[in-house]
């Protein structure tokens, strides 16, 4: 018989594990960007951010490391130039095209 497993036993996911190239940034994003929820990008920038190094990430962008962790956290909303900021130091951009 299978052992049954408590889901408050598991681990919390952290997509930054998995963040370790330009290309799974990239392919990342645009998931999230094409489901269209903007607490949902800011948590996915968070993301991005911690495999990166958020305090290098903070510096780049000009904000300090606690204003990026609380722009960036799950259900946040951010202002849009905080999302620019944090893309430019990121060395991301947001790129529009035609549906």
């Amino acid at each position: 018989m299978t052992e049954k497993i408590s889901v408050a036993s598991l681990p919390e996911f952290d997509a930054s594990h998995y963040l370790d190239s330009e290309h799974a940034i990239a392919e990342y994003l645009t998931v999230i960007i094409e489901d269209g929820d903007s607490a949902l990008l800011a948590a996915a920038l968070g993301d991005i951010a911690r495999a990166r190094g958020m305090a290098d990430i903070a510096k780049a962008s000009g904000l300090t490391r606690e204003a990026l962790y609380k722009a960036l956290r799950p259900n946040a909303h951010p202002r849009f130039d905080t999302i620019a900021k944090v893309c430019k130091a990121l060395g991301v951009k947001l790129q529009v095209e035609p549906i």
